[in-house]
Order: structure tokens, then C-alpha cells, then sequence
């Protein structure tokens, strides 16, 4: 007893990381799954025939490469003005700073589909064809408030003094931001930028309302679910999760060399 107490809290967060990755397992398991019918839910034959042919499905690949183009663009759209707009909340004072902060975290707050309606109203009000671009627009504006927060909170936690420190040394304004200022908030911008694309990617209500006939991976998946799930988007997702999980990795480890050294 003595044992389970002192490890209770250990144990309940293993106890909660299985839980979350016990879906993903799933995905693996069925990815080589040989169903006989269209349904792959239940375990027929192990086979390798989906890894060998990953794109046997009609619009599989193409799905998921416009997927990823759209993740790729927004991320870079979304972290490159929501870093700006972090450093502006964190740095400097102007009259609608209040305002700003607020309207910022509305698309957080607000339900997706609620943000989704609300583009796709103001597309059809301007005229726009719906397609790449009014899909691109609207990710962008959904993963702003994420990118913001992340990179808001490492330049707000920043030492003021090391940017002095570097201006008393003859150091430019710029030569201190790209030496200084950039560097330690690199951390920052690049959770902003991952979590940026990973919920692009995934995204599915918002795209769905602003994509007319652009066919997204999650839109694939969703139509196809209704005539039976092919086992390719099985390997797709876990193909997916081992770069995530190898992303995670390699950041951690440069992590603890840097620490070593």
C-alpha cells in the first residue's frame, strides 16, 4: 500500500497515456489488416498488402497531398502573423490592446462550427469561389489564436535584461533580435507552428463548410467511412503518428544535449 501511494501518481498518468494512445495502437494493428468485406473493423488476416500499395485507393494520395500543402501554408501564414501580432501584445501598449487580446482568444472560446458558419458567410458575401485558397484563408484564421498563444507566452516570460545586455555591447536592433530575442523565443514559434499544423491537417468542420469540391484527407475519410473504410487510411494515420512520435523524440533529445552542454 505504502508503494501504491507513493507511485499513485505515476501510475495514474501511465494509466491516462495508455488510454490516449490506445486508438492510435488500434489504427496500427487494423493498417495490416486483410478485411473480406468493405468494413475494416473486425480482424480478419494479417497482410502487408496496404503498406505495399498505400495510394490503391482512388483520391487517396491526392487527398492527402492537398492535405498537407494546406497544413504546410497555413502554418507558415499563421506563425509568421501570429508571431508578430505575440510580440505587439507582449512588447507594446496601444489603445486597443484590450480589445485585440480578446478578439484573439474568440476563435479559442467559440465553437468550430460557430467560426466555420461565420467564413463561409462572409466567402459567399464577398463573392469568393470556394476551393484551395478560401480553405487556406480559414485555416489560417483558426490557427492564429494558438500560434499567438504560445508565442505570447515565451516572449512574455523573456528577460528584458538580455536584450540590454546585447544593445550595451554595440548590438543593432537587428543583430539583437535574430542573436537574442529570436533564439529564445524560438521555442515558442515552433510549438505555435506544430500545433498550427497538426490542427490544419486534422481539420475537418471548417473545411468542410469552405471547400466546396476540394476533397481534403479527414473529408476522404469521412465519405469513405460511409461505404466502408479502405485500410490504406490506416496506414496513412499511422504513418502520421510515427513522424509525430518521432518529431517528439528528436526534439527532446536535442533538448537534453543542449542542457549537457
Amino acid at each position: 500500500m505504502r508503494r501504491l501511494r507513493r507511485n499513485l501518481v505515476v501510475i495514474a498518468g501511465a494509466l491516462t497515456l495508455a488510454y490516449l494512445i490506445l486508438p492510435n495502437v488500434i489504427v496500427m494493428v487494423f493498417s495490416f489488416n486483410k478485411p473480406r468485406g468493405r468494413f475494416n473493423y473486425e480482424w480478419q488476416q494479417f497482410s502487408t498488402d496496404a503498406w505495399s500499395d498505400p495510394c490503391g485507393v482512388a483520391d487517396l494520395c491526392g487527398s492527402l497531398s492537398l492535405s498537407l500543402q494546406i497544413a504546410v501554408w497555413a502554418t507558415l501564414g499563421a506563425t509568421l502573423l501570429g508571431t508578430m501580432i505575440a510580440f505587439a501584445l507582449a512588447r507594446y501598449r496601444f489603445k486597443a490592446r484590450g480589445v485585440v487580446n480578446t478578439l484573439i482568444f474568440l476563435p479559442m472560446a467559440m465553437p468550430e462550427v460557430v467560426m466555420a458558419a461565420s467564413l463561409g458567410t462572409l466567402f459567399l458575401n464577398v463573392g469568393a469561389d470556394f476551393g484551395f485558397w478560401t480553405v487556406l484563408i480559414a485555416h489560417i484564421m483558426f490557427c492564429l489564436s494558438f500560434v499567438v498563444t504560445a508565442v505570447k507566452a515565451r516572449v512574455m516570460s523573456m528577460d528584458p535584461r538580455l536584450e540590454q545586455a546585447a544593445q550595451d555591447l554595440y548590438a543593432s536592433p537587428l543583430q539583437t533580435f535574430l542573436r537574442v530575442t529570436l533564439p529564445i523565443a524560438a521555442p515558442g514559434i515552433a510549438a505555435g507552428a506544430l500545433l498550427s499544423f497538426a490542427l490544419s491537417f486534422d481539420d475537418f468542420i471548417i473545411t468542410n463548410f469552405n471547400s466546396g469540391s476540394t476533397v481534403t484527407f479527414p473529408m476522404f475519410v469521412w465519405g469513405s467511412a460511409q461505404r466502408g473504410t479502405p485500410v490504406q487510411v490506416n496506414v496513412v494515420g499511422t504513418a502520421m503518428f510515427a513522424v509525430a512520435v518521432l518529431c517528439v523524440l528528436t526534439g527532446q533529445l536535442l533538448g537534453k544535449r543542449r542542457k549537457r552542454s
